[in-house]
């Protein structure tokens, strides 16, 4: 027994011994790995924190880049439209709004040969400054003012084939620095721009690393940073990128990226500390040594808690920094990081297309059910999207009532069928409920046709497309043309005050003829815009751009003003008048005293009571918001002597409604109720309503009246008046008054 128990003692013995050396072999291998591994490792640190700050740097130069390109065609659209001014305070006041919408510090016009206001540097002359020749050659340019280190973008205004003027936007120092400033490296890097001379264009925040730029290198020392500097001289002068690290004089690591701008000759100069990125990795691995050099055990244990550790904080920062925390599912941030991974998977242009969702009236659904509810609908339209969405598709929410898609098709058709799919699923929860509620889901598409691109640009873009949509419950693809009706629009909108101020707007009327005698009862006041360049502008072109603007209230007031003299003028000479009814827009809801500048037109000019009548569409009693305004509004109406209207009745669902709650004198009944006016359904509609305004003592008008046929079915139930062609189109003032002299001459 005893010699059993020795010999597996011996045998146990070697084992350990054998074990021992084995552990022992491990060890040396691990240490000799690690001393290989960290030479590599330290190379691979080198490189890759080199990678690093060339492609931040390669992406802010693109940006700064990309903006001032933007900058240049801004400006570039700007001087086109500034070349059809003729005044200086028209050009003035353009140039101070466009400077705060374009981000500019200020706008202003360079006049050739003549000294320069400056806004904070007073009168200076800027014939001798880069550039400025250039620009009065025809040229954009960009150029700087070296004392202050203001970017000047510079491009010329052509008159008559002629370059006599310069429009130049200011950004000043503070507000390039924010622009040039990286945000990659943790607030620790450093940029400047500088020109191929190597004098600073735009300095950082902290200059002085690069006003020393020559001491900071250790000399004698580094005989590779020393090449590098030589190197860096040459590719400057060719405008050439490069990046090296070197040893600096307090003996820090730094890295240097310089990247040319393509813009001029300047450059963008990075200079980054260089244990950003590994100054943290030659703290573990000394701790490894030590832990190698003790228990390899406790190494394994630790390295396992690390990892543990580190898949577990990775998960949450993932968790909290990619994930919407209403839907639980993708947020913005998440869906550019899942297209930039289909970009990298291989994307060929017009294969994708990026769809932008805007839930319409969501408000209404928090006000009418709660916030809880609404949430509950946010969630609910997340999950409908991603069972409507294959493998390599995306599907996020934006901000607030928003969602974003990324669909594997180019296809409009296709996009269209898989949207109406997509609506009728989300509105499938009606089915299951007492009372049917439908979401009403604005949609906006751009196709993906250079992958390259931002993503952003392309959900841009979609959501351009869906605000100018057209057609409701149909996807409004993003075009060419979305952009030249901004344009338009931006046009138009430039042109108002001048129209209003020069009377370019003209007041048109429409006869409202009495069936009972056939004579002139009234008249509808119309707006017409006839530009002295532009010549005729259609009403369905500025009508829905100034409501969008507010600036209907100002067009209401001068037709409503335009309106008052005429009906004065009639006054004085004699003329029998007729009441003229003048359009009102909802937005004048919003001011709670609106009607005093109507008042007081109407007692300037000395209007009886009962000759202005206003007309509201029937859209502005449905907001239930204002509707006691509106309510106090008539009322008031009244009592200033003014007669009400109520437009379009008859194609809201409150109609009849109205009527009860709103003391009205005169109800416009819809053109959409004549159209078949053969119907006997039809027909008994139009009746009933002329028969239940005449016991309201309402007075009824047919707009939009257009054949005989209409004529004698309205005279038969008694319809108080008509509107349309059938008698006459919108005349101009002289027209109408040739067109019915019995009825307006004395």
């Amino acid at each position: 027994m005893r010699a059993k128990y020795d010999q597996a003692q011996n045998r146990s013995s070697a084992g350990h011994g054998v074990q021992l050396g084995v552990i022992s072999a491990i060890l040396l291998l691990v240490i000799a790995l690690m001393l290989w591994n960290t030479s590599g490792l330290k190379k691979a640190l080198k490189a890759s924190t080199e990678q690093y700050v060339t492609d931040v740097s390669d992406q802010l130069a693109s940006d700064i880049s990309s903006r001032f390109h933007i900058y240049q065609m801004t400006l570039a659209a700007l001087s086109e439209e500034l070349s059809s001014f003729s005044g200086p305070d028209e050009s003035q006041q353009l140039l101070e709004r466009q400077a705060d919408i374009l981000d500019f510090d200020a706008l202003f016009i360079i006049e050739k040969n003549k000294l320069t206001d400056l806004p904070d540097l007073g009168e200076v002359d800027l014939q001798s400054v880069p550039g400025i020749k250039d620009a009065f050659a025809g040229q954009q340019t960009v150029t700087y003012i070296e004392d202050r280190q203001n970017l000047l973008f510079l491009t010329p205004i052509e008159q008559d084939g002629q370059i006599d003027s310069v429009l130049a936007g200011v950004r000043s120092k503070e507000n390039m620095q924010q622009l040039i400033q990286p945000k990659s490296f943790s607030g620790h890097g450093l940029t400047c721009i500088i020109d191929g001379t190597g004098k600073v264009v735009l300095s950082p925040t902290d200059l002085k690393p690069f006003l020393q730029l020559d001491s900071v290198f250790k000399e004698g020392e580094d005989l590779a940073a020393e090449q590098a500097i030589a190197q860096m001289q040459q590719n400057i002068a060719q405008q050439q990128a490069g990046v090296f690290q070197f040893t600096a004089t307090d003996d820090s690591q730094l890295v240097l990226s310089y990247r040319p701008l393509y813009v001029n000759d300047w450059l963008l100069l990075t200079l980054v500390p260089a244990g950003l990125i590994s100054g943290s990795a030659d703290a573990y691995m000394l701790r490894a040594f030590l832990i190698v050099g003790g228990i390899v055990a406790v190494l394994t244990v630790f390295l396992l808690l690390q990892l543990r550790y580190y898949r577990t904080s990775r998960k949450y920062l993932e968790q909290v920094a990619f994930t919407d925390q209403l839907t639980g599912g993708m947020n913005q941030a998440a869906f550019r990081l899942a297209y930039e991974k289909l970009i990298s998977l291989g994307m060929d242009p017009g294969a994708y297309t990026v769809i932008f969702l805007n839930v319409r009236g969501f408000k209404l659904i928090n006000e009418n059910f709660g916030v809880e509810a609404g949430n509950d609908t946010l969630r609910h339209i997340y999950v409908s999207l991603k069972r409507h969405i294959q493998a390599d598709e995306i599907a996020a929410r934006g901000a607030a009532d928003q969602f974003f898609l990324c669909l594997h098709t180019g296809d409009k058709e296709t996009i269209q069928k898989r949207l109406d799919q997509l609506m009728a699923d989300i509105n499938s929860f009606s089915q299951h409920t007492d009372i049917q509620y439908y979401l009403t889901i604005l949609q906006g598409a751009c196709v993906v046709e250079d992958p390259a691109a931002d993503v952003t640009i392309w959900q841009d873009r979609a959501r351009m497309a869906c605000k100018l949509q057209g057609e409701k419950g149909k996807c409004a693809f993003y075009s060419a043309e979305m952009l030249e009706q901004m344009k338009k629009e931006q046009e138009l909108g430039a042109l108002f005050e001048a129209s209003l101020k020069n009377h370019d707007f003209l007041v048109y009327l429409q006869p409202k003829v009495r069936l009972t005698d056939g004579r002139l009862a009234g008249a509808e006041a119309l707006v017409r815009w006839v530009h002295p360049q532009r010549g005729t502008i259609f009403p369905s072109d500025f009508i829905p751009l100034f409501e969008k603007t507010g600036d209907i209230c100002k067009l209401d007031l001068y037709v409503f003003e335009e309106v008052c003299i005429l009906l004065d003028r009639w006054r004085r000479e004699g003329r029998e008048l007729v009441p003229i009814s003048v359009n009102m827009s909802r937005a004048h809801f919003k001011n709670l005293n609106f009607l005093r500048p109507f008042t007081a037109l109407k007692e300037r000019y000395h209007i009886p009571d009962t000759m202005i009548e206003i007309e509201l569409t029937e859209s502005t009693f449905f907001d239930e918001q204002q509707r006691k305004l509106v309510q106090n509004s008539v009322e008031e109406m009244h009592r200033n002597g003014f007669l009400c209207s109520l437009d379009d009745f008859g194609v809201g669902f409150s109609s009849l409604a109205l009527l009860k709650e709103f003391d009205v004198d005169t109800i416009k009944l819809d053109r959409q109720f004549f159209d078949d006016i053969a119907s006997e359904k039809a027909q008994k509609v139009i009746a009933s309503f002329v028969q239940l305004a005449a016991k309201l003592h309402i007075h009824t008008v047919a707009e939009g009246i257009e054949t005989q046929s209409q004529l004698a079915f309205l005279r038969a139930v008694g319809c108080d008046m008509i509107q349309g062609y059938v008698f006459s189109k919108p005349l101009s003032i002289s027209d109408f008054e040739r067109w019915a002299p019995p009825a307006i001459e004395g």
